[in-house]
């Protein structure tokens, strides 16, 4: 992390990406999601972009896969900072141990969650399409509630986000646990 400028808050971002390989590379493996030969490595990115931890894996791990190895260094750096502690994932990162990790060390998180049957029923009611003419303009509305998966420890806040699109007949909906 850059120490030119004062940190007023602290967001970690955790990611993966394909390294595509060509000729025998040691430790490279196919990757049937991106379809090619390559290295799957996992970053720590901070809030200035600049990479905190990494860790080269080989290219048929899922995206997730060593999460902790990476994450916990960066965690137990930063332990003593005095200051708001973020943290966002894609939804390879819906896992019900990051989201104890980050609470037990005081970070507040928005990870995008697989959507299921579950969800959907939360929202059914909300799935009607905007009474009027269609904006020409995405709408977009938010939908708070609380959710507990089985595999969760306890009920967590999940947001569902609707984007009305003038040219769709059904919503673009995501959902983020926080």
């Amino acid at each position: 992390m850059r120490t030119d400028k004062p940190i007023n808050k602290l967001i970690l971002d955790l990611d993966s990406a394909v390294s595509e390989t060509y000729g025998q590379q040691e430790g490279a493996a196919y990757n049937s999601y991106f379809r090619c030969e390559c290295y799957h490595p996992i970053f720590c990115f901070n809030q200035d972009g600049d990479v905190e931890a990494a860790l080269l894996r080989g290219g048929n791990v899922a995206s997730a896969h060593d999460w902790w190895e990476v994450l916990n260094p960066v965690i137990d750096r930063y332990r003593d900072l005095d200051v708001a502690k973020l943290f966002r994932g894609d939804a390879e990162f819906a896992i019900p141990a990051l989201y104890d990790r980050l609470e037990a060390e005081g970070y507040r998180y928005a990870i995008r969650l697989p959507a299921n049957e579950v969800l959907y029923r939360e929202i059914a009611p909300l799935m009607k399409r905007p009474v009027g003419r269609p904006s020409v303009k995405p709408v977009v509305l938010y939908h708070r509630f609380e959710y507990q998966a089985a595999s969760w420890s306890k009920p967590r806040t999940v947001i569902a986000k609707f984007e009305w699109h003038c040219d769709e007949l059904i919503p673009q909906i995501g959902f983020v646990v926080t």
